[in-house]
């Protein structure tokens, strides 16, 4: 039984088949990339497995018991969080305060122990403050907790992203393109970044559209391309991929 278990899945918007019967399936502990052309599906795949958008056929299964068509919070409950394209911080909030903000999702107290900051809740904050502490320190911001989000290098930022995304307890971690904008000297950083929480027993789905990153750390890689799915396969299969390099890599496949 495959950790996380995609069969078949579809969404149509109107009369527009956005994805179009997409399988695959992620082992516990692997790095799987998802690519494709600007507009192929890829980030409606990621909406779909989050709950942001119900499925119109398929099913996806997590663990063995079906999530498709949950809601987001409660995938996230599960063990499913993500990070997104455009960085999605509160920039005016300390480094601390943006990753206590995933750790939210499973506190202990109602809403009137929050108003009134009775002893339940002050003791439940001050158990998540420490674990959002021991988080920063185990990807190296433990000298940043009190700074400000907006003050932070971008690359440090996207770790952020990946620290509140870690705060929700989550088994498995969505990277949407989280090299975009970065330089070579900080993509090569991610991926060491990324290996590390691979190690640490995180399982990763990534899209991706820098192709130095995706050959170097994936363990395989599915294609989509116009909501299809073209191929799957080792990284050197999928570079020396006729169907893919015309899609999507183009010159890029000397490169990788």
């Amino acid at each position: 039984m495959a950790f996380l278990d995609v069969k078949g899945i579809t969404k149509v918007f109107g009369g527009l088949v956005a994805v179009d019967n997409v399988t695959f399936h992620v082992e516990k502990g692997e790095i799987v990339s998802i690519i494709g052309p600007n507009g192929a599906g890829k980030t409606t795949v990621f909406n779909m497995l989050t709950g942001v958008y119900e499925i119109d056929k398929g099913e996806i299964l997590f663990e063995g018991e079906p999530i498709h068509n949950h809601t987001p919070q409660e995938i996230v409950k599960a063990g499913i969080s993500r990070t997104f394209q455009n960085i999605r911080l509160f920039p005016n909030l300390r480094v601390i305060e943006n990753v206590l903000v995933g750790t939210h999702i499973h506190t202990k107290y109602n809403f009137f122990a929050s108003l009134f900051r009775t002893p339940q809740y002050k003791e439940e904050e001050a158990r998540l403050t420490v674990k959002a502490i021991h988080i920063l320190e185990s990807i190296g911001l433990g000298d940043q907790i009190n700074n400000y989000a907006r003050n932070l290098a971008y690359g440090d930022q996207r770790k952020i992203e990946i620290a509140r995304a870690i705060a929700t307890d989550a088994k498995i971690i969505l990277l949407d393109e989280p090299a975009a904008g970065m330089n070579p000297q900080e993509s090569e950083e991610l991926l060491r970044f990324i290996r590390e929480l691979r190690d640490k027993g995180y399982t990763i789905i990534l899209i991706e559209h820098d192709m130095s990153v995706v050959m170097n750390i994936s363990d395989r890689i599915y294609v989509i391309d116009h909501g299809k799915q073209i191929a799957e396969g080792l990284p050197a299969e999928i570079a020396s991929n006729e169907q893919v390099i015309e899609a999507y890599l183009g010159g890029v496949k000397k490169d990788a």
